[in-house]
């Protein structure tokens, strides 16, 4: 098959999700078969033999947002809201990649550790074969549980298991059993991330920052609350004492997120700041969640917004180790592209989301393949760009 090549052109803005230099001249990105090859302004890149184009018209251009925590089932369903098309409805928020916190609010959520496995690499798998409008859903998030032992975890990885469920929301409560896990998960190269704060649902419990320290894992899931925060001694706490990913949702207390905002800032671990939204969950699902963050820290935390949206991308990317999320040559072609809000305040887009607006999303592409165009559901943007298939017979 000959090569997808995709050419966009007109970029107004391009913001790179590097956190150390957030913002890259240019007008216009090239992809071939789903990898970024170049970036810069037009004249100086190969852009002959284009089987796709896009003309941005002036509208700014970012990696696809990734959503660090949320909790999917099966599909595009979630029977935590009995709702329909979440997931297509957040890609109109501009995410293109979801990261599984954990499958918890699969009806009959099987506990035992033959039924957590099976669960867990089922939902790996089906994700991984079932893009639902083409986002990104690295799923297959399984709980601890007592009892489970080193070969367990070895077992998950070696099935393609990437990520535990959050810490906290199984049996397992104690930092020391979970520290035995989380190293053991670590081994094989699974990803840990724990249920910080008070309890979400049912069965959840109370996770203070002596647990989440003694724990060890690689994220401090929703150090905001999901839904109540722990006391600002203890949020500046892990803030100082975690090397790695802090993450802030959605879902949880707005003054701590802005509180570890400005106590990353001080201790200069900005780099350190992921955005989730923790939905589905008991106060809905938040298709815009990642959005609003972005312009909530950004207006509220002292935090340009060129800045604030590396923390919904290249930030995440590089504290989950994933392909998407930076725009880098060889990374993942994966795109939102947005414009200042029609009539909304501001000089600009990065002025008005500093203002605490929403962009308007134009289009998402992923892989290569635009996904979507204008959203229905962020407010309309001030311009849209416009896609031409240039390939033989529209193929």
């Amino acid at each position: 098959m000959p090569d997808r090549k995709l050419v966009i052109r007109n970029i107004g803005l391009i913001l790179t999700g590097k956190i150390e230099a957030p913002v890259a001249d240019g007008d216009c990105v090239v992809a071939t078969n789903g990898r970024i090859t170049a970036f810069g302004q037009e004249k100086d890149l190969d852009t002959e033999g284009a089987t796709h184009v896009v003309d941005a018209m002036g509208v700014t251009l970012a990696p696809g947002l990734i959503d660090s925590h949320v909790h999917p089932v099966v599909g595009d369903y979630t029977p935590r809201q009995q709702q329909l098309h979440w997931i297509d409805s957040t890609l109109n928020g501009g995410v293109t990649t979801m990261i599984s916190a954990g499958e918890v609010h699969m009806p009959g959520r099987p506990k035992d550790i033959v039924g957590l496995k099976a669960m867990a690499i089922f939902a790996q798998r089906a994700y991984d074969n079932f893009r639902p409008s083409g986002v990104k859903v690295l799923a297959g998030a399984p709980v601890i549980e007592h009892g489970m032992e080193e070969h367990d975890f070895k077992e998950l990885a070696e099935a393609g298991v990437k990520f535990l469920g959050e810490v906290g929301l199984g049996s397992v409560k104690d930092g020391k059993t979970a520290r035995q896990m989380v190293e053991w998960a670590r081994k094989y190269g699974i990803q840990s991330t724990i249920h910080t704060g008070g309890p979400s649902i049912p069965g959840s419990g109370l996770i203070d920052a002596d647990m989440v320290l003694e724990t060890g894992t690689d994220v401090v899931g929703h150090i905001n609350g999901g839904h109540s925060a722990l006391p600002d001694d203890q949020i500046v706490c892990l803030c100082e004492n975690c090397g790695k990913g802090l993450e802030i949702v959605h879902n949880g207390n707005e003054r701590a997120a802005v509180l570890t905002l400005n106590t990353a800032r001080e201790l200069g671990k900005l780099d350190q700041i992921i955005l989730g939204t923790d939905g589905p969950a008991g106060s809905g699902v938040q298709p815009l969640g990642i959005l609003r963050m972005v312009a909530m820290l950004s207006a509220f935390g002292n935090v340009d917004a060129a800045t604030a949206f590396c923390f919904a991308t290249g930030n995440t990317a590089r504290q989950r180790d994933l392909d998407v999320g930076i725009l880098e040559p060889g990374w993942a072609a994966d795109f939102v592209l947005m414009d200042q809000a029609q009539h909304a305040p501001g000089k600009s887009i990065l002025e008005s989301v500093e203002l605490g607006n929403l962009p308007g999303v134009g289009m998402t592409i992923i892989d290569g393949e635009v996904r979507s165009l204008r959203s229905r559901n962020t407010p309309p943007a001030t311009r849209l760009p416009s896609v031409a298939d240039l390939s033989p017979m529209g193929s």
